[in-house]
């Protein structure tokens, strides 16, 4: 059985004080929660704060993004190791806002990945398509690409520390929702692709998260399905409410 996984993806919100007292109100409600791992996304500033604030509790800690490179003139970036130095465990690759607003690539990706893996992060990699992609009848097309590129040149035990999110691009913040049936569909193809790259025992123990929406009224039903395995939560994770809500249901799952 795959461990739900449930990651809270902040974007461009939160101060530093907010983030505190966000991540302090998730605390009070998960502490002790040992069933579902749990994820919070900070923006850079306030990744150092939240770790504090978490300390000693189940929650782990992630990076919305990273650069490939240990160090050097990049100005603006942020390494792995300067991650881990704050305590992040995870950190998010690939978010189609990256793809969209910043030119990253499926080759830019998978560096990505790699150098995270070797400072021994947990890499979240965002896979999806756009509503034109889909209407196109171009999914599978589109998700094959990423997956093989995104993940090319991986190893099984290297494939197994890496979580996938499948986020439709026409679902993220515009309150649309791929059906559970849908959402499941493209789960079953991502994993089926990860026995491809590897093997099927491997696949079998990859956890791949839905991304487009997910809020307590619907998470229930999403994460019933065999292939969805947790969830990457946007706007409904910068309330503690809610985003409590969707833990709990991803513990009832």
């Amino acid at each position: 059985m795959r461990k739900k996984i449930i990651a809270g993806n902040w974007k461009m919100n939160k101060t530093v004080s907010e983030a505190q007292s966000l991540s302090a109100a998730i605390k009070r409600e998960l502490e002790s929660e040992a069933k579902v791992d749990v994820v919070l996304c900070p923006p850079f500033t306030a990744i150092a704060a939240v770790s504090q604030e978490v300390s000693g509790s189940q929650i782990a800690v992630g990076a919305q993004n990273m650069h490939f490179e240990p160090n050097g003139a990049y100005t603006g970036e942020i390494s792995a190791e300067m991650l881990r130095e704050q305590y992040c465990r995870y950190v998010i690759i690939g978010h189609s806002e990256r793809r969209q607003y910043f030119a990253e690539t499926d080759a830019s990706v998978n560096k990505k990945v790699v150098a995270a893996l070797a400072a021994g992060l947990k890499p979240i990699v965002c896979v999806g398509e756009t509503l034109e992609e889909r209407e196109a009848d171009k999914i599978e097309e589109v998700i094959t690409t990423q997956i093989n590129g995104g993940l090319e040149g991986l190893s099984a035990s290297e494939l197994r520390n890496v979580v996938v999110a499948y986020e439709p691009v026409w679902a993220i913040g515009t309150g649309k929702t791929a059906s559970p049936e849908q959402a499941q569909e493209v789960h079953a193809l991502i994993r089926g692709l990860l026995a491809k790259l590897s093997d099927q025992t491997t696949a079998d123990a990859v956890r791949i998260q839905y991304g487009g929406s997910m809020k307590p009224a619907n998470a229930a039903e999403l994460l019933s399905k065999p292939d969805i395995d947790g969830g990457l939560i946007g706007g409904a994770a910068l309330d503690a409410t809610s985003f409590v809500d969707i833990v709990k249901a991803a513990v009832d799952a």
